[in-house]
């Protein structure tokens, strides 16, 4: 009898656990390394190889310059998986900055990503969706801009609702979009490697040949390059919703990034194959050029499955970027309304809202291209002061737990060829990285404000935890019920 209600008991502690609001451990390694590949294969791919050529200025320095930009990220995804697995917290760069360098860059960080970062990138994606989704029905003619725009409205829409509705669903999603996105790379990759094969290789002789080399450009070629590996570090958005993230977090990086660097150097050599460099540099869309020569039966499918990569990539990107409003808010830097997940669907209900509005203004607005110029100053400037951390971490705390380890050569090597990046970037582009730094500043006296020292007036106080307070019975929302990390 007693056993038997011993067992109740515990049966009883179990469902109540499993019953209780919270995000839970639902990504697997699969749909890990799935989400960082479709965080990172996006437009990129398709689009940055004439940005890469036109600034390193040969064929030969193009491909090393892609394959650089591969090591490179593979470093700064080796860092991340080991700040990922000794810090538990989601949240990816606010966290290890907060973490390791105290509140305000993490504030920064959360500031920058929150208003002109992820809103930048977002809208870029889904432009890029929306014009490949409509232009092969006006060619050759050009497409309605407000056409364009519409259908990327409703793809950004679906990719929000998606993400509010279900953890699972947004999962199920960007593991079948991302099969789609390596099958788009595979139908580049194998006719270009036949091509190669039969004898192919007239872009490649004298690839070295500099003439046009200049290196104040040099950064900018490194920028293309990064811009379409962006995103390996998406994975540490989402750390509490990892099944065993000390085992699948290093596996899926290690997996999804040496996948990302081979495809990507060999779609470059398979766009050599067919294209001259300078027929690369006069094409507007690169991966519809080659198809339109590679692919004469399949070209139309092209843009069919450039538009659900941008998908996939827009999937990622606000999978993961609520869950930083979400932690920041839980450590009460950002409103506490941003901390609460829905009661049924477990999903950052308030966070992925707040960011919808943000993207379709900068969407709408038009003015994406000169923000993509300086997010990715922003971007790896604070890349670098997390792995920056991370060695000062590793001085200030030796006996910190660190289930995986990277040697310190790697961190150091990455974080001195990032600021080296950043540096040169300020002597090639000192209009955009400056309004960067501008914008990421502003954030600071609203950190004095509401969090250092909290002087915000009473009045606007309590009209705030009104709001707050109507919102969260609107949205249906709670704070966790059980801790995650």
């Amino acid at each position: 009898m007693d056993g038997t209600r011993v067992r109740k008991e515990d049966d009883k502690k179990e469902k109540t656990e499993d019953e209780a609001v919270q995000l839970r451990r639902e990504i697997g390694l699969l749909p890990a390394v799935c989400f960082i590949i479709g965080s990172v294969v996006g437009s990129g791919i398709f689009i940055a190889p004439k940005g890469v050529l036109l600034n390193s200025g040969s064929v030969g320095l193009s491909l090393l310059v892609w394959a650089l930009c591969g090591v490179l990220s593979m470093l700064g995804a080796l860092c991340y998986a080991e700040l990922g697995t000794s810090f538990t917290k989601s949240g990816g760069h606010y966290t290890y900055l907060l973490e390791t360098l105290g509140p305000l860059p993490a504030f920064l960080r959360l500031w920058s990503e929150c208003f002109f970062i992820r809103p930048a990138v977002a809208s870029y994606v889904s432009l890029a969706f929306g014009r490949y989704v409509v232009e092969p029905f006006f060619a050759p003619c050009a497409a309605p801009t407000a056409l364009i725009k519409l259908v990327s409205i409703l793809g950004l829409t679906i990719v929000v609702a998606i993400n509010c509705w279900s953890v699972t669903m947004a999962s199920r999603t960007q593991v079948t979009l991302t099969f789609i996105k390596m099958f788009a790379l595979v139908l580049i990759i194998v006719p270009g490697g036949i091509a190669l094969a039969r004898g192919k290789t007239e872009s490649f002789q004298n690839g070295f040949e500099v003439d046009s080399f200049k290196l104040d450009t040099l950064p900018l070629a490194f920028y293309n390059g990064l811009y379409a590996y962006g995103g390996w570090f998406a994975l540490n958005f989402i750390t509490e919703e990892v099944i065993n993230p000390n085992r699948n977090i290093p596996l899926a990086i290690i997996c999804s990034m040496v996948t990302v660097t081979v495809c990507y150097v060999l779609v470059n050599v398979a766009y050599f194959t067919m294209m001259t460099p300078a027929e690369l540099l006069l094409s507007e869309a690169v991966a519809v050029t080659f198809a339109n020569r590679a692919l004469q039966g399949l070209a139309s499918v092209i843009p069919f499955l450039v538009a659900m990569s941008c998908l996939g990539a827009l999937n990622g990107g606000i999978f993961g970027s609520p869950r930083m409003l979400f932690v920041a808010a839980r450590e009460g830097h950002w409103p506490p309304i941003f901390s609460m997940i829905h009661i049924r669907r477990r999903t950052p209900l308030p966070a992925v809202l707040l960011l919808y509005p943000l993207m379709l203004v900068v969407l709408l607005t038009g003015e994406i291209y000169q923000l993509i110029s300086f997010v990715s100053f922003s971007r790896w400037f604070f890349i670098a002061l997390a792995t920056s951390g991370l060695v000062i971490h590793r001085y200030r705390f030796p006996n910190h737990r660190r289930p995986f380890k990277v040697p310190l050569v790697l961190v150091v090597t990455f974080t001195v060829v990032c600021f080296f990046i950043v540096g040169l970037s300020l002597y090639s582009d000192p209009w955009n990285t400056g309004m960067s730094s501008a914008l990421t500043l502003t954030g600071i006296p609203v950190y004095y404000v509401t969090i250092y020292r909290y002087r915000l007036p009473h009045r606007l106080r309590r009209i705030f935890d009104y709001f707050s307070k109507h919102l969260q019975i609107l949205l249906e929302v709670t704070q966790q019920e059980v801790q995650t990390f």
